[in-house]
């Protein structure tokens, strides 16, 4: 059974040349317009009803509460449809309306619930979730206190898993030497180091100057690794900025530069395995060494080729490829 759709005018589509008249259409309009089109909005879905699915319907929902309160105050502007220019505005009925899903059934959706529940936590977080000290910054206080607790408690953890400590730090100075954070802070995260249970795996990866060459030296023996492009660098610590100092404190200050840089000395003799008097000779001028360097100072034990690492540590050295190819050196030449 076909049902006819009904029409009905609007204040703004009648001719204005009764005043009365459209004033009172317009409060008909409002008061009584709504109730007669949910009435027969029910009795269409009545007859529809096993053609149109019906969504649930929760009387509760306070949204849809919202919608039916000012569906009331102004139904011109949720029930007609975008008119053109050269039509007249009518509030249209069709015969068998498009129903949308309520909005709890979409707040209900897949889309919803995979939504977190909270944050992910922080990269450094993740990090040591996997046993992972990174240090990628300049050793000042704040890195410190972060480097030394995040140690104590993966030993607190587990005392028998390893600890990777990956380095790219330019100690305690900038990268244009400026100093950053006193020598302190270095030799604290090295006594933390020896302080654990655990094996200490060192990998530099860009650069390791200064305190952080020691903290890339003080790795378990066998275990202290370097990219093919890293950079360690030693040298001496230098002194803070005196600013107007009086002339007695700058030399109070001097006299421990020269205590630290004499403790830097004696770790990396004792991590290195050469001479302390080689280390001071070193430690005059920036010393600078690449991977094949550092390992041949001590500093490392094995370079990290990807997938090559077997192979990179059987290769034979220069002159074991000259006495198995035949060929003598001769000296003078």
């Amino acid at each position: 059974m076909a049902t006819t759709p009904l029409h009905f005018p609007m204040a703004s589509s009648l001719p204005s040349a009764s005043t009365s008249l459209s004033q009172s259409l317009r409060r008909r309009s409002t008061k009584g317009s709504f109730r007669n089109l949910r009435t027969t909005l029910c009795a269409i879905n009545a007859q529809n009803k096993s053609k149109i699915p019906i969504p649930p319907f929760n009387p509760k929902d306070p949204f849809l509460s919202q919608l039916a309160s000012a569906a009331s105050n102004s139904p011109e502007t949720f029930l007609h449809k975008p008119f053109k220019s050269d039509t007249p505005p009518y509030l249209d009925l069709f015969d068998s309306p498009k129903l949308m899903a309520t909005p709890a059934q979409v707040e209900r959706s897949v889309s919803y619930e995979q939504r977190p529940r909270r944050p992910p936590p922080d990269l450094p977080s993740l990090l040591l979730n996997g046993r992972i000290v990174y240090i990628g910054m300049p050793l000042v206080p704040a890195v410190t206190e972060l480097i030394v607790a995040e140690l104590m408690y993966l030993q607190w953890l587990d005392p028998k898993e390893p600890v990777y400590v990956y380095l790219n730090s330019t100690g305690t100075t900038r990268d244009d030497g400026e100093t950053v954070g006193m020598e302190t802070e270095g030799f604290a995260i090295y006594d933390a180091m020896m302080q654990l249970k655990n094996e200490i795996h060192t990998v530099a990866v860009g650069a390791a100057i200064g305190q952080a060459c020691l903290l890339l030296a003080a790795g378990t023996k066998g275990k202290r690794f370097m990219m093919p492009h890293a950079k360690a660098m030693i040298q001496q610590p230098r002194i803070p900025s005196s600013g107007l100092m009086p002339a007695s404190d700058v030399l109070i200050r001097a006299k421990e530069v020269i205590t630290n840089r004499d403790t830097l000395v004696k770790l990396l003799s004792k991590h290195t395995g050469n001479s302390e008097e080689t280390v001071a000779n070193k430690m005059r001028r920036p010393f600078y060494m690449d991977c094949i360097k550092a390992k041949d100072f001590g500093v490392i034990d094995r370079i990290l080729w990807r997938g090559q690492e077997k192979i990179m540590h059987d290769v034979a050295s220069p002159e074991e490829w000259d006495k198995l190819a035949g060929i003598k050196a001769v000296d003078g030449i």
